[in-house]
């Protein structure tokens, strides 16, 4: 058991039988009545988030949640297989799981899989990979009636917005968080 001081970012819940990840706390002392703590959470199972507040001192459980680097080695059905680098075990992330990492996710990638008593509870990418694109239109110079923008086929199969003079075949950097283009990676 802890209480509400212990609160951090990346701090992981357990209330009414549900996890909940901490996106952001904020200790507030007002000038009268008791502190507390104002926290934003993520439901990890359902990426749900919600805002709730904890008086200062108040005893919460937490969740011992156990992060490792793992390599993605393929998708089996609905599945995606990851394999420890460290004891070469595999384990299976249902895709619910690994939601939209899938769109930047190569064979042999490195990931960091967050797990709860042997479940897993999420995938983390880094926060920006480097995939080539396998298809796009060309971008006619003075063609600015997209806002300098066109879309763009990752070799992920993922489509993503670039600006007018990336080419076919080019290898970019994407942000993995957003999907946004960040740059040519020479």
């Amino acid at each position: 058991m802890a209480t509400t001081n212990d609160i951090k970012n990346g701090t992981v819940l357990k209330l009414e039988g549900q996890l909940w990840n901490i996106v952001e706390f904020q200790h507030v002392k007002p000038g009268k009545g008791g502190a507390f703590v104002r926290t934003k959470m993520r439901n990890v199972r359902s990426g749900k988030l919600v805002d709730k507040t904890f008086n200062a001192g108040l005893k919460i459980e937490t969740a011992t949640v156990d992060r490792g680097d793992y390599q993605y080695l393929y998708q089996d059905g609905a599945d995606y297989v990851f394999m420890d680098t460290t004891d070469y075990d595999q384990i299976t992330v249902p895709s619910a799981i690994v939601g939209d990492a899938a769109n930047f996710m190569l064979e042999s990638q490195m990931a960091t899989i967050a797990l709860h008593e042997g479940e897993p509870l999420y995938v983390e990418l880094p926060p920006s990979v480097v995939l080539e694109i396998t298809y796009t239109e060309p971008g006619l110079q003075g063609d600015r009636s997209s806002a300098g923008t066109k879309p763009a086929t990752l070799e992920t199969g993922y489509e993503i917005q670039v600006p007018l003079f990336v080419e076919q075949n080019t290898k970019v950097k994407v942000d993995t968080r957003t999907g946004d283009y960040l740059g040519r990676v020479s």
